[in-house]
């Protein structure tokens, strides 16, 4: 998918069953590699991210199948300890094959990791806490040349990083005795992530808390279902309160997206729920006031481009503060080709809202950034161009189809 078409002007409305979690299910692949043994993962998303993934742990030695939601892996057999360069550097989350190839081989040598572009995104934290736990770290030539298997211990944090809880957590499979982790990242994908380590055989305590514990324990192969994708639905939900009409969500978990649903009921939407589902109703948007990205359980900075491009035509004001990484404001300047009124400064973007949007010709430059584009073309008066749309295809399976299955008018190249 290079180019979507987008023609504005079009309420949405009808139901979109929520696909299984991006963030989830790459670091649950990740895990596969650290556990000889078969396993079997439901609800997982057909996205390009899980094709790289695949591609990385096949060129390790593990046999992967996928279809219909279903993927397949044996790794049983014998495990290389340095992934191919050409994937990694497309995906953030390779750097997890860090801690489970140290838990189950001692040694790893892994290249720099890719992904979006977002700004300064060290890997210090992760290396840090591995070296706290005895393993030996050596940056050489754009790779990490690690050795030893980590020993017990505590780490303390000092920022909830969800890549470094995760790369933590894998490590200590294959740990000398127990490993306590102190500021651990509390998201949902983290007690995911815990909750298929229990299947295998693994004894965590505390996932989802600030204190989580692992005590290294025989492991095997497991079946496991993926999480609903919050991040997905959150991308519905505000295509909706932009476009205008009414749209219901399933298979998802209402509690675990509190935060873009208070800022969305803020702004004008009415939102009912259930246990699994929920309906939005769009009305006449207004600012949201204060909108502060921050760790889980506090606003995702992956829902902030999405709703700054629903609020563009809102009344009033919504001031952005982001918090999580210092390049995520790169959407700004296309939202901006549409008529949006946004001021920056720093880590501030100021939302001014606008009687009316105009289609415009833009080009994406990371995954959350190019959904902002489509919700705002979604609100716009005539045709959008967006440019580079196969940022969508890495983290939204079907992007187009589901969006025209709702009512909007689209089509891709």
């Amino acid at each position: 998918m290079d180019t979507i078409y987008i023609t504005g002007g079009r309420p949405l409305g009808g139901t979109l069953a929520v696909q299984g979690s991006k963030n989830a299910v790459l670091p649950i692949l990740a895990a596969t590699a650290a556990i000889p043994g078969r396993f079997a993962l439901r609800n997982c998303p057909a996205i390009r991210d899980l094709d790289v993934t695949r591609a990385l742990l096949e060129g390790l030695g593990l046999k992967t199948r996928f279809s219909q939601g279903l993927v397949t892996v044996d790794s049983r057999g014998p495990l290389g300890s340095a992934p191919d360069p050409a994937p990694a550097g497309k995906l953030r989350s390779s750097v997890l094959l860090l801690g489970a190839l140290l838990a189950r081989l001692g040694e790893a040598d892994i290249p720099l990791p890719g992904g979006c572009v977002l700004g300064t995104r060290p890997l210090d934290i992760h290396l840090t806490a591995l070296k706290t736990l005895g393993v030996q770290i050596c940056p050489e030539n754009c790779r990490l040349l690690c050795r030893g298997r980590p020993a017990g211990g505590t780490v303390i944090l000092p920022y909830p990083s969800v890549g470094a809880t995760e790369n933590l957590m894998l490590a200590a499979l294959g740990s000398a005795g127990p490993v306590r982790i102190i500021g651990a990242a509390r998201e949902p994908e983290i007690r995911d992530l815990a909750a298929f380590l229990a299947a295998c055989g693994a004894r965590i305590t505390g996932a989802g808390t600030p204190c989580l514990r692992i005590v290294p324990a025989p492991l095997h192969g497991a079946v496991h279902r993926i999480l609903p994708d919050r991040m997905e639905a959150a991308t519905w939900l505000c295509a909706a309160a932009a476009a205008g009409g009414t749209l219901t969500l399933t298979d998802l978990y209402p509690d675990q997206l509190r935060p873009v649903l208070e800022a969305l009921r803020l702004a004008g939407c009415e939102i009912t729920e259930t246990d699994t589902s929920l309906t939005l109703q769009a009305g006449p948007l207004r600012g949201a006031g204060t909108v502060v990205t921050g760790p889980y359980p506090a606003f995702p900075t992956d829902a902030q481009a999405t709703l700054m491009a629903a609020l563009l035509r809102g009344s009033g004001v919504t001031l952005f503060q982001e918090t999580v990484f210092s390049d995520r404001f790169r959407h700004i300047p296309a939202l901006r080709a549409m008529g949006a009124r946004i001021e920056t400064a720093g880590d501030l973007a100021r939302v001014r809202g606008v009687s009316a949007l105009q289609g415009a010709e833009v080009t994406a430059t990371d995954l959350r950034g190019a959904a902002a584009m489509v919700i705002a073309a979604l609100a716009a008066d005539g045709e959008s161009k967006i440019h580079d749309a196969w940022h969508l295809d890495r983290g939204y399976s079907d992007f187009i189809q589901r969006l025209r299955s709702i009512g909007a008018e689209a089509h891709s190249t």
